[in-house]
C-alpha cells in the first residue's frame, strides 16, 4: 500500500497533490439530484405562488329567502376552527327562522393575500350588513382589511372585532358603542385603548380582562351606550363559547338589535352558554373536569383501558376554542395514540391566553411538591403565556422550571390545508413559524412537529396519523427518561468526522471532544449509570478510532456492529427511497461490500459512535447538484442501529455540528418524508452546541428535534505580538522617547525596514527608506503612527486559546480579556457607559474622536487609544483580583450597597479599579459611571465562571426541564451566559431593531467611503452581500439593516413593534444614490428569517419601481430596467435580488470541494456556486419558496462592483470556519462581468466598539497574523493534542479556500506557515506524533496550494514536503 502511495505521490508531486477531478463536466448546467417524492416537490402555494389555494367559496352560504329578509354577514378569522360551528349556526337559522335568513361568507386571513380573493372580499363587505373579525394579527393583512372595512364602516349595521391588532379593534361598531370613540374618552375602555396604543402589551389578555370587568363600567355610561356595550360583552361571550348554539344566538341577537330590515321583528335568542374557562377534557369522559383529583378518579375507574402502575403520564395543553366549537378531532387522535402506547394522559385547556395557572393547577401536586406528569406537549402552538401579540416568557419559564419536565410544543396547521403543506418545500407558513415555533422556543419549548391538518372544504382539524405517532412516541420516550433507573438507561454519544478522515474524528467547533466525553462518562459512572470507563482520555480515543483487528494505526475506525443488508432493509422502512441517489444497499460507503458498518464502540450502556458524513464530499459530480442528495445507506443504518439495535434511550450529539439536521426535507414543520425526521425516529436528541451559534442550533432544534445544551468557547486572550511584530513595538517605544534627541530619523528608518520584513507594507503606505530623511517631523510621526495603529490592531484582537472541555468553566483570571471587551461597550438600554468612553471623557475628549484619530494613524491618537485600552485592562484586572481568592475562584460580589459606598467615601477607601486608573493618569474618571459598569461586570463574572454544562446535560437525560437561554456573542450579550442551557434564537419579527439600524449606518458609510476611495470617487453601483443567520441573531439584524440602507430603504415597525413593512428613504434625506444589491442568504438564514427575505425583496422592488427618480440617483432601477429589456421580463421581475439555496439544501458545496480536494479548477467551484445559490425569493409569490432563477442571478452579478461580508464576533473569523469562503462570490463576479474586472472585496469587523471596514486581503492578513502564524494561538491549540492539530490543519485549508474564491491570500502567509509547521523539525515531530492523519492533510494542502498557483516557493521546500508526505503516509499505514 505504501509503495503504491509513493508511486502515486511522485506523479502527484509535479502538480503538488492536485485532486483527481479532471473528468468533471464543465458546462454551465449541472445535473439535478433526485428528489424524494414523499417530501413534496412543489411550491407551498401551487398555482398562485401563495401559501394557500383555498377560497372563501367553501364557506359561502346562500339561503332560499322564501320571502324573509336576508342578513348578509362576512367574517374573517385567523384559524378555521369556527368555520364548522358558524356554518351549523347559519344552517339552523335558515332552517328554523320564519323572521329572517342569513347569507354568510367567511375568509381565512391568509386568503386575503390572493388578489382575486381580495377583490371578492371588497365586494362582499360592500354588500354586508354585519362584519366579524377575530385574531387579525398579521400586520400587512390587517392593514388591507382595515382599509376595506373602514370605508364601509359607516354603512355597516354592525362591525364586531374580537382580539386583534389595535387599529383593527378600533373598527368595532355596535350602535353607539365604538372603541374609536371610547379611545378618546376618560372611561375604563378609553384608558385601556390609550394604554394599548402606547405599549401594546399583551393586548388580547388585556381585552379579555376588560370584558370581564365591563359590567362595573356600564353604570358610568349613558343608557344607550351601556346597552350597546353590554351587547358587545355578550357578543364576545357568545364568540368565546364557540358552539353552534352560542353562535346562532349571537347572530340572532346582532341581527335583531342592529339590522334595520328586522326593526319590527322580535327575535328570540338565549343567553350565552358558558363553558369552563379552564379544566380537563378527555374525548371519552362524561364531562369536563375542573378538579384534577376528580379527573384522575374517573381515569382510574375506566373499563376501556388499564394502565400499568409505573406507566408514564403525558400532560397535553389544548386550546379551549377547538373544544367549544366541536373541532377537537385532532386532540382526540393525540390522546388515543398516547394511551395506545401505555401512557396516561391529562389534557388540560384554557380560554385565556395564560396557561401558566392551569399548568400549575393540573400538572403539579402542590402538597407533595412534585409533578403529576412526566412530560408535557402543548398542542396550542402558542407560547405558554400570551397569544400572537405579546408574551411573558419569564413567567412561562418560572412555571415550567417548577414543573421540571420536558416541554414539547407541537403544531396544528393554521394557514395551510394538509395538501398544501404536504406539497410545500418550505413546509410551515413563515407567519406560523414566527408565532408558533420561534416564540415557544423562548419558553424552552422543543420539538415543533406538526400533529394535525386542516380540511380544505370544512375547515375542520384532523389527526395526521404518522405525525401524531411521532409526537406520541417522542413524548413517551421523554417521559420514560424520568421513570427509568439510571443503571438501565442507554446513551448513544455521536461524534462527527468532517471532512471524512481518521484525523478528524471528534470534529466540533472549539471543543475538545474526547476530553469532554470522558468528563461526561466519568460523571455518569459516579451517578450510577452503567459505564465501562477507560483508564484515560487517550485510551478512550484510541478505542474509538482504532480497529483492534487491524494494525494499531490502520485508517479503519473501530467497527461496533455489522448490519446485514436484510436486517437493514427490515429495520429501515425508508431505505428504498435512498436507492434513487445511492443504488441498492449496502453501497460502498460505511460498507464492507456485504454489510453496513457502524463505527464506534460500546462502553457498557454508553455507545460512542461516529456519524457517517454526507457521502458526496469527494464526488465532483454530486457536488454540482443544485439540490442536496439523500443520506446514503450507511448514514441511515447508523441511526437505525441507535434506535432499533442498541435501543438508545437518548442520543447525545457531541459538539457543533453534525449532518443529520442538514439533510433534505422541508425547512420547518417536516413530514414523514423528510430525512431528518426519518433518521432521528423516536430517540430524544440531546445536543451539545456552541453558545455562540444560535442559528445552526435552531436548525438542529427544528429539523433534528434537538434539545440543545450550550457550551462555552475557550477563554479569550489578546493576540499579543511576537517575533518581528514585537520588535517593531519596541522600536516604536524607542522612537517616542528618543524622537526629539536627533535619533528619531534613524529609528524611523529601522521601523520602516522592519515593517517591510514582517510584510506590514501590504497594510500601510511606507516611504522608501532613502526618502525618510526628507520627511518632516509630523510626516515621520504619521508613518510611525500608521505602523503603530496596525500593530495595536493585531495585539488587541481577541482570540480563543485552545479548546474548551465540557464542565471546565474558565477561571476569573482567564475571563479578564472577555470582561475587558464587555466593559468596553456602551449599553444605553441598561444605562451603562463603557470604560473607554468614561476614560476618554476624563481626558477631555470623546471615545468616538479617539477612535477617529486612531484610525487616521496619528501617533498621538494611536497612543491615547492604547493608553485607554491599557487602563481598561488594568482596571478590570484589579477588579478581578479584588473579587477572587488565591485559586482564582470568585469569592464575593463587588456590587456594593449604599451604606458600603458611603463608608468608603467617608474613610476615602477607593476600590482597587479606581486606584489602578489613578496610577495610569485617569484620576478624573467619573466614579459613579465606573461603579455602574463594575457592578455590571460583577454580574457578568459570576455568569462566566458558572459551570452548568454537565448539569444541563444530566437534567435532559433525567427527563427534566432544561432552562432556555439566548445564544450569541457573550461580549455583546452577556445574557448568553451561563452555558449549559437550551439555546434559543429570537423573535424573527423583532429585527432589525432600532439600535441595529443605527449601528448599520456607520458601517455602510465606511463601506461606501472605502469603495469611493478605491474607485476614483465614484459610488459603487452594485454590492453583493452575504447574510448569515447567526450574525443577525447576535446583532439583532445589523447586516439585514445594512442591505436595506445600501438600497435606501428603511424598516417600519407595526403597531406591535414587529418589523413587517419597509419604506423608501427620500433621496434628499439619503444624500446619495440608491445602490443596487445582490443578496445571498445562507440556507440557515433562509430557514430562520424568511419574513426578512420578504422585507428585503419588497424594499428592493420599491426602489426599482421608483419611476420618478433619475437613473444616476437610483442604480437599483437603472440596472433592473436594463435587465428587463435584455431578458424580456418586467422591471419588477428583473429587480429580483434575494437568493439562497433550494429549500432543504445548504451551502454552495465550494467548502466541501476545497476541504476534500475534489475540484479541478476555479471555474468548477464557480459553477457549484451558481447552481446551488441561484434560487430566488419572490415576495409576490412567497408560497413558492425558493425558485431557481439563475438567469437573473448571473445578470445581477454582472453589475457588481464590490463584495461584502460581516464579522460580528471575535470567536469566529474568516479562517476559523469554511462558511465564509464558501459564500464568497468575489472571483465568481469577475467571471460573469462582461469586462472581467475583479470586484473590490470588503469585510466589516464589528467585533469591537470601534467598527472597521477592511478589504478582504487586509482581513485575511490580520486573521493569519493573529492565529495561524501566532505562537500564542497555535501553542494553545497544540496543548489540546490530537484535536488541536486538526484545528491548525483546518485553518490552513480554509486559508487556501480564500485563495480559491477571493484571491485574497498573500504569498508570505503560506511561506511563513511553512516555516512554522514544516521547516521546524521539533514542530514537525509534534504534529506527526500527535495526529498523523491531520498532519498528512497539512502537507498535502501546502503542495496543493503550490500546484494551484496560490503559493510560490523554493524547490527545496517542495521537495521536503513531498518527502514528508511519503514519510507520514508510511507511518499511518504502519510501514516500518
Amino acid at each position: 500500500m505504501a509503495a503504491m502511495a509513493r508511486q502515486a505521490l511522485s506523479a502527484k508531486a509535479a502538480t503538488a497533490a492536485r485532486p483527481q477531478a479532471q473528468n468533471v463536466r464543465r458546462s454551465r448546467t449541472a445535473p439535478r439530484a433526485p428528489a424524494r417524492a414523499m417530501m413534496g416537490g412543489g411550491p407551498a402555494g401551487g398555482g398562485n405562488g401563495l401559501f394557500t389555494q383555498t377560497t372563501p367559496e367553501a364557506r359561502r352560504i346562500k339561503p332560499d329567502p322564501r320571502g324573509r329578509p336576508v342578513v348578509k354577514i362576512v367574517y374573517v378569522v385567523l384559524e378555521a376552527q369556527y368555520q364548522s360551528s358558524l356554518t351549523d349556526a347559519v344552517a339552523s337559522i335558515n332552517k328554523k327562522s320564519d323572521d329572517f335568513c342569513v347569507e354568510m361568507v367567511g375568509y381565512l386571513l391568509e386568503e386575503l393575500r390572493d388578489p382575486d380573493n381580495f377583490e371578492t372580499f371588497k365586494k362582499d363587505v360592500g354588500a354586508a350588513n354585519v362584519f366579524i373579525g377575530s385574531l387579525i394579527f398579521v400586520e400587512d393583512l390587517a392593514e388591507k382589511l382595515r382599509v376595506v372595512v373602514e370605508a364601509e364602516r359607516p354603512r355597516l349595521d354592525a362591525c364586531l372585532i374580537f382580539p386583534s391588532m389595535p387599529a383593527v379593534m378600533r373598527l368595532n361598531k355596535l350602535g353607539s358603542f365604538s372603541m374609536s370613540q371610547l379611545g378618546q374618552s376618560k372611561s375604563a375602555i378609553g384608558s385601556f385603548m390609550k394604554k394599548q396604543k402606547e405599549n401594546n402589551d399583551n393586548f388580547e389578555e388585556g381585552l379579555l380582562k376588560l370584558i370581564r370587568t365591563l359590567p362595573k363600567v356600564l353604570k358610568y355610561l349613558p343608557a344607550e351606550k351601556a346597552q350597546d356595550a353590554r351587547r358587545f360583552m355578550m357578543s364576545l361571550q357568545y364568540w368565546l363559547g364557540g358552539s353552534s348554539d352560542n353562535l346562532e344566538n349571537f347572530l340572532t341577537m346582532i341581527s335583531d338589535a342592529y339590522v334595520p330590515a328586522l326593526a319590527d321583528a322580535s327575535l328570540e335568542f338565549g343567553e350565552p352558554v358558558v363553558f369552563p374557562d379552564v379544566g380537563i377534557w378527555h374525548p371519552t369522559a362524561p364531562r369536563m373536569y375542573e378538579d384534577v383529583n376528580d379527573y384522575l378518579s374517573w381515569c382510574n375507574s375506566r373499563s376501556d383501558i388499564k394502565f400499568a402502575p409505573d406507566a408514564p403520564t403525558v400532560g397535553l395543553v389544548l386550546q379551549r376554542s377547538h373544544l367549544v366549537t366541536g373541532d377537537e378531532g385532532h386532540y382526540a387522535g393525540m390522546v388515543s395514540q398516547i394511551e395506545a402506547m401505555g401512557a396516561r394522559c391529562i389534557p388540560i385547556f384554557s380560554g385565556a391566553l395564560d396557561f401558566s395557572g392551569p399548568v400549575k393547577d393540573y400538572f403539579y401536586d402542590g402538597v407533595a411538591r412534585k409533578p403529576l406528569v412526566d412530560s408535557v406537549v402543548s398542542l396550542t402552538g402558542f407560547a405558554l403565556v400570551g397569544g400572537p401579540a405579546r408574551q411573558d416568557h419569564p413567567k412561562a419559564i418560572e412555571t415550567l422550571k417548577m414543573l421540571n419536565v420536558p416541554y414539547m410544543v407541537s403544531l396544528p396547521l393554521v394557514f395551510q390545508t394538509t395538501e398544501e403543506w404536504k406539497d410545500s418545500t418550505l413546509g410551515l407558513h413563515p407567519v406560523q413559524v414566527a408565532l408558533q415555533v420561534a416564540l415557544p422556543e423562548l419558553d424552552g419549548g422543543i420539538e415543533p412537529v406538526i400533529f394535525s391538518g386542516r380540511d380544505s372544504r370544512t375547515g375542520k382539524s384532523h389527526s395526521m396519523y404518522d405525525r401524531i405517532d411521532v409526537v406520541a412516541r417522542r413524548a413517551v420516550k421523554y417521559a420514560s427518561l424520568r421513570t427509568k433507573k439510571a443503571k438501565d438507561k442507554k446513551l448513544a454519544i455521536t461524534v462527527f468526522s468532517f471532512p471524512p478522515d481518521k484525523g478528524n474524528v471528534g470534529t466540533a467547533a472549539y471543543l475538545n471532544v474526547f476530553s469532554s466525553i470522558y468528563r461526561v462518562m466519568r460523571e455518569m459512572k459516579r451517578q450510577g449509570y452503567t459505564v465501562d470507563l477507560p483508564r484515560s482520555e487517550e485510551e478512550l480515543l484510541e478505542q474509538v478510532i482504532s480497529d483492534k483487528e487491524a494494525k494499531l494505526s490502520s485508517p479503519e475506525l473501530n467497527i461496533a456492529y455489522r448490519m446485514s443488508k436484510d436486517e437493514y432493509e427490515e429495520l429501515t422502512p425508508y431505505s428504498k427511497d435512498l436507492e434513487e441517489s445511492w443504488g441498492p444497499p449496502p453501497g460502498n460507503l460505511n460498507s464492507d461490500g456485504q454489510n453496513l458498518l457502524i463505527y464506534g464502540k460500546e462502553f457498557g450502556n454508553v455507545f460512542i459512535g461516529v456519524q457517517p458524513t454526507f457521502g458526496y464530499e469527494g464526488d465532483p459530480m454530486r457536488l454540482l447538484f443544485s439540490k442536496s442528495a439523500s443520506p446514503h445507506h450507511g448514514f441511515a443504518a447508523y441511526y437505525t442501529f441507535l434506535e432499533r439495535v442498541f435501543d438508545a434511550d437518548a442520543v447525545l450529539h457531541f459538539g457543533t455540528h453534525g449532518s443529520l439536521e442538514f439533510m433534505p426535507g422541508k425547512q420547518v414543520g417536516m413530514s414523514g418524508g423528510c430525512y431528518p425526521d426519518s433518521l432521528i425516529g423516536s430517540i430524544p436528541n440531546l445536543y451539545y452546541y456552541a453558545a455562540n451559534n444560535p442559528s445552526e442550533a435552531t436548525i438542529a432544534k427544528r429539523r433534528g428535534y434537538a434539545q440543545t445544551i450550550s457550551y462555552l468557547t475557550p477563554p479569550a486572550e489578546n493576540a499579543g505580538l511576537y517575533k518581528g511584530l514585537q520588535e517593531l513595538s519596541e522600536l516604536i517605544s524607542s522612537y517616542q522617547s528618543l524622537k526629539d534627541t536627533g535619533r528619531g530619523e534613524a529609528i524611523v528608518g529601522t521601523i520602516v525596514a522592519t515593517a517591510k520584513t514582517v510584510n506590514l507594507d501590504k497594510d500601510v503606505d511606507l516611504p522608501e527608506e532613502d526618502a525618510i530623511d526628507s520627511l518632516s517631523d509630523e510626516e515621520r510621526d504619521n508613518v510611525v503612527g500608521s505602523v503603530y495603529q496596525r500593530l495595536m490592531e493585531i495585539e488587541s484582537r481577541l482570540l480563543p486559546t485552545g479548546l474548551h472541555v465540557i464542565g471546565d468553566a474558565p477561571s476569573a483570571e482567564e475571563a479578564v480579556a472577555t470582561l475587558v471587551n464587555i466593559a468596553s461597550i456602551d449599553r444605553e438600554e441598561e444605562g451603562i457607559r463603557g470604560i473607554p468612553d468614561i476614560l476618554a471623557e476624563a481626558r477631555g475628549t470623546t471615545i468616538d474622536e479617539v477612535y477617529k484619530q486612531n484610525d487616521l494613524g496619528t501617533l498621538e491618537g494611536v497612543q491615547l487609544n492604547k493608553d485607554i485600552t491599557d487602563a481598561t485592562r488594568a482596571a478590570v484586572r484589579a477588579f478581578v483580583g479584588d473579587v477572587t481568592d488565591f485559586r482564582g475562584k470568585v469569592k464575593r460580589s463587588l456590587k456594593q450597597d449604599a451604606f458600603t459606598v458611603a463608608m468608603g467615601k467617608l474613610f476615602k477607601k477607593e476600590p482597587s479599579y479606581v486606584k489602578a486608573l489613578n496610577e495610569l493618569g485617569f484620576e478624573g474618571a467619573n466614579k459613579d459611571d465606573l461603579r455602574g459598569v463594575f457592578d455590571y461586570l460583577s454580574f457578568c463574572l459570576t455568569q462566566v465562571v458558572k459551570d452548568q454544562e454537565l448539569e444541563g446535560f444530566f437534567e435532559a437525560l433525567e427527563g427534566k426541564f432544561v432552562l432556555p437561554g439566548p445564544g450569541g456573542d457573550p461580549i455583546r450579550n452577556p445574557k448568553v451566559l451561563p452555558s449549559g442551557r437550551n439555546i434559543h434564537a429570537l423573535d424573527p419579527q423583532a429585527i432589525p431593531t432600532a439600535a441595529a439600524c443605527k449601528n448599520a449606518e456607520g458601517v455602510v458609510e465606511r463601506l461606501i467611503a472605502r469603495e469611493k476611495e478605491q474607485n476614483g470617487g465614484k459610488y459603487p453601483e452594485s454590492i453583493a452581500l452575504v447574510l448569515w443567520g447567526t450574525d443577525n441573531i447576535k446583532t439583532y439584524g445589523e447586516s439585514l439593516a445594512q442591505v436595506l440602507l445600501i438600497a435606501g430603504v428603511r424598516p417600519k415597525p407595526d403597531a406591535l413593534g414587529r418589523v413587517n413593512k419597509v419604506e423608501l428613504i427620500p433621496l434628499e434625506e439619503l444624500g446619495r444614490p440608491r445602490i443596487d444589491v445582490v443578496v445571498n442568504c445562507s440556507g440557515v438564514f433562509r430557514d430562520l428569517f424568511i419574513n426578512q427575505m420578504n422585507l428585503l425583496d419588497q424594499g428592493i422592488k420599491l426602489a426599482a419601481e421608483a419611476a420618478d427618480e433619475p437613473d444616476e440617483m437610483n442604480y437599483v432601477r437603472k440596472h433592473a430596467k436594463a435587465q428587463a429589456e435584455e431578458l424580456g421580463v418586467s422591471v419588477r421581475q428583473a429587480a429580483t435580488r434575494v437568493f439562497s439555496n433550494a429549500s432543504g439544501s445548504y451551502s454552495s458545496n465550494v467548502n466541501l470541494a476545497v476541504e476534500n480536494s475534489s475540484w479541478s479548477d476555479e471555474s468548477q467551484l464557480q459553477e457549484m456556486y451558481l447552481e446551488r445559490k441561484s434560487f430566488a425569493f419572490n415576495s409576490d409569490t412567497p408560497g413558492s419558496g425558493m425558485d431557481e432563477n439563475r438567469q437573473i442571478f448571473e445578470s445581477a452579478l454582472q453589475n457588481v462592483d464590490a463584495t461584502f461580508q460581516n464579522l460580528d464576533s471575535s470567536e469566529i473569523s474568516l479562517t476559523d470556519v469554511s462558511h465564509y469562503f464558501d459564500s464568497d462570490p468575489t472571483k465568481l463576479v469577475a467571471s460573469v462581468r462582461k469586462d472581467g474586472k475583479m470586484p473590490s472585496a470588503y469585510i466589516a469587523d464589528t467585533t469591537t466598539a470601534n467598527a472597521q471596514v477592511r478589504t478582504l486581503s487586509e482581513t485575511v492578513r490580520l486573521d493569519s497574523r493573529t492565529k495561524l502564524l501566532n505562537p500564542k494561538w497555535y501553542e494553545g491549540m497544540l496543548d489540546s493534542g490530537y484535536e488541536g492539530v486538526r484545528e491548525v490543519q483546518k485553518r490552513l485549508t480554509n486559508t487556501m479556500g480564500w485563495s480559491a474564491t477571493g484571491g485574497a491570500v498573500d504569498n508570505f502567509v503560506y511561506e511563513e506557515a511553512n516555516e512554522v509547521y514544516i521547516n521546524d523539525p521539533e514542530m514537525q515531530k509534534r504534529l506527526m506524533e500527535t495526529n498523523p492523519s491531520s498532519f498528512r492533510k497539512m502537507v498535502a494542502t501546502f503542495l496543493e496550494a503550490n500546484g494551484r498557483g496560490y503559493w510560490e516557493t523554493s524547490e527545496e521546500n517542495l521537495e521536503r514536503l513531498r518527502e514528508l508526505y511519503t514519510e507520514v503516509e508510511d507511518k499511518i499505514e504502519g510501514v516500518e
